[in-house]
């Protein structure tokens, strides 16, 4: 099962919890028997956000991928795959 991160701006904390991807948990209450803790002082009716996590970006020029280098050869590439002109 996925792991989720629910985040609480009422009390400004975040639980993980594990549950299938067709549940959800919509309040602070919800989370907090899921979870096995005490609802404190934050009201159990309190609304909790499901926060994107995993999946981490990462941008293009971190790649680091270096350009083909052109072939030399002085036939045609199948087509012009290699990129020049022959």
């Amino acid at each position: 099962m996925p792991t989720y991160d629910y985040y609480c701006a009422e009390n400004g904390q975040t639980l993980e919890v594990r549950h299938r991807m067709s549940e959800s948990i919509h309040t602070w209450g919800e989370l907090c028997e899921r979870v096995g803790i005490s609802p404190g002082d934050t009201p159990v009716d309190v609304p909790v956000s499901r926060q994107a996590t995993g999946g981490n970006l990462v941008k293009s020029g971190s790649l680091k991928n270096p350009p083909a280098p052109p072939c030399g050869s002085p036939s045609p590439c199948g087509a012009g795959f290699c990129g020049h002109n022959h």
